[in-house]
C-alpha cells in the first residue's frame, strides 16, 4: 500500500500540516514510507516546505510511480484541502484536488482511502457550534440565549448543518473523517454518524525520557513558549512580571512567527521569529521546566513529553468585552482534568491563563509549584475503545486492512462509520 501526503494550512495554524506529518510518521514506523507527491510543476501549498521535520523514508514525486494495488492519502479537513472542484457556491477545490483525482485514477476508487484529519476536539453539535460562533464573535453573554433562539427560528443552525456536511466530503463513501478529541461526544455522533471520533493524534516522535530535575544545582531555568497567536505579545509582560521573583532566576524562550519589538534586549526573555530547525526545537521543548503551548499540536506534545504547561490560543476583544479565541482544546483537557480529580486550584490557574487573566499570579504560582503545581497531572484521553483511543493506532490499523487484497476503501470506511453506533 502506498501513502501519500497533502499537508497544508487550513485552519491559519501551522499546526495543519503538522498533524498530517505526524500521522505520516505513525505509518512510516509501521512499515508504510509516505511520499510527498505533487503534480509536475505545481508549486507545493504556503509553508509546506517547512523546514519540517518530516517522516523517516518519505520521498517527494512530482509523478505518480505506483508501488502497491492500494493507496491512502493524509490530508488535513479533505472537504477543504482535497476535494474537487464544483459548480455550486463556494465549490473551489482544495490545493490538493489535483494529486488526490489523479491517485484514484490510478488505483482506483474502491482502492483508494483518502483518510481526513479534521480540528482536535471540534466535536460540537450544530446547535453547539452555533453559540460558539456567536461567543468568538463577540456577542455578550446574557445576549447569547435569545441570539442563539432567533438562529434557530431563520434556520441559522440547519445551514451549518447542511454545510458541514456538504464541505466535509461527508457523502463520499471512500473518505474516513478522524474527529480526534479527549472524549467522545455522542450527541456529535448522532448528527453526523460519518464522523469517526478517536483518541488524540499524537506527534509520531520518540520523545527521550528527561532525567534530571528541573531547577537542580548547575542546571538554568527555562520556560518556552510557542506563541503563534498575534494576541501573545499583550501577556507577555504579565508573564515576565510572573517569573521575576524566581530564584534561581527563569529564562523564558519564546517561538514566534512575528518579531517582538516592545520585548528586544528585556532581561531574562529571547524572542525568535525566524525558522528554527525542528531538532533543536524539539530538545528545547523536551528540557523546559514548563511550556506555554497553544493550539492542539504542542498541546498534545506537552502531555506527551509530561511536567507542567500553560495553554494561550490568543484573546479577542478589549476590557469587559475580553474573550478566548477557538478555547475548545483547553476546556477539553479540564473536563478531562475535573474528571480525574485534579485539584479546583490547578484547573482554574489553568482556566486564567487561557483567557489572559491573572496571568502574573498564575505564573508565579506555577514557577514556585504551589497547590496542584506540585503534582502536575498526566492525563489521558477517556471514554474510549481501546480500538479508537490512539488515532496513531487506528491510522495503521486502517492501513493494514487496505493492504489486505482485495479489500474495497468504501467497506473499511462503511465499518468504522458503523462502529460509531
Amino acid at each position: 500500500m502506498d501513502v501519500y501526503l497533502f499537508p497544508a494550512v487550513v485552519g491559519g495554524g501551522l499546526g495543519d500540516i503538522e498533524e498530517v506529518l505526524a500521522a505520516g510518521r505513525y505509518l512510516a514506523h509501521a512499515g508504510f514510507p509516505p511520499i510527498l507527491y505533487r503534480d509536475g510543476d505545481r508549486p507545493l501549498p504556503p509553508n509546506v516546505d517547512g523546514p519540517w521535520e518530516w517522516p523517516s523514508g518519505v520521498v517527494r514525486r512530482s509523478a505518480i510511480r505506483r508501488r502497491a494495488n492500494a493507496a491512502l492519502t493524509l490530508a488535513p479537513s479533505w472537504g477543504v484541502s482535497a476535494a474537487p472542484s464544483r459548480p455550486v457556491r463556494f465549490g473551489r477545490g482544495g490545493p490538493w484536488e489535483v494529486e488526490a483525482r489523479a491517485v484514484e485514477s490510478i488505483y482506483g476508487v474502491d482502492r483508494t482511502l483518502h483518510v481526513s484529519l479534521e480540528e482536535f476536539a471540534r466535536t460540537l453539535p450544530s446547535r453547539a457550534e452555533t453559540r460558539e460562533r456567536l461567543r468568538e464573535g463577540g456577542v455578550p453573554a446574557r445576549a447569547i440565549g435569545p441570539r442563539l433562539r432567533a438562529a434557530e427560528a431563520a434556520h441559522e443552525v440547519d445551514a451549518f448543518r447542511s454545510a458541514f456536511r456538504e464541505f466535509r466530503g461527508f457523502d463520499r463513501p471512500n473518505v474516513l473523517h478522524l474527529f480526534a478529541t479527549f472524549r467522545p461526544d455522542s450527541a456529535f455522533t448522532r448528527e453526523f454518524p460519518e464522523a469517526v471520533q478517536t483518541g488524540p493524534l499524537g506527534s509520531g516522535q520518540r520523545w527521550p525520557v528527561v532525567r534530571d530535575r528541573p531547577g537542580v544545582v548547575g542546571r538554568p531555568r527555562e520556560w518556552v513558549w510557542y506563541a503563534s497567536p498575534s494576541s501573545a505579545e499583550r501577556i507577555a509582560a504579565e508573564v515576565l512580571r510572573g517569573l521575576a521573583a524566581a530564584r534561581p532566576p527563569v529564562h523564558l524562550f519564546v517561538r514566534s512567527p512575528r518579531p517582538w519589538p516592545h520585548f528586544d534586549r528585556t532581561p531574562g526573555i529571547e524572542v525568535v521569529a525566524s525558522p528554527i530547525p525542528p531538532g533543536r526545537w524539539r530538545a528545547r521543548f523536551r528540557r523546559a521546566e514548563l511550556r506555554i503551548v497553544t493550539g492542539s499540536r504542542t498541546l498534545i506534545e506537552a502531555m506527551e513529553v509530561g511536567g507542567p504547561f500553560l495553554y494561550f490560543n490568543g484573546v479577542l476583544g478589549q476590557g469587559a468585552r475580553r474573550r478566548p479565541h477557538r478555547p475548545e482544546k483547553i476546556r477539553a483537557w479540564l473536563a478531562l482534568a475535573q474528571e480525574a480529580g485534579v485539584p479546583s486550584s490547578l484547573r482554574n490557574d489553568l482556566a486564567d491563563f487561557a483567557r489572559g487573566r491573572r496571568v502574573a499570579d498564575v505564573v508565579r504560582r506555577a514557577v514556585r509549584r504551589e497547590d496542584g503545581w506540585a503534582r502536575f497531572p498526566s492525563l489521558g484521553p477517556s471514554g474510549f475503545s481501546t480500538t479508537r483511543s490512539d488515532a496513531g493506532r487506528v491510522l495503521i490499523t486502517v492501513a493494514r486492512e487496505l493492504a489486505r487484497p482485495g479489500t474495497r476503501a468504501a467497506e473499511i470506511v462503511a465499518r468504522w462509520r458503523r462502529s460509531n453506533l
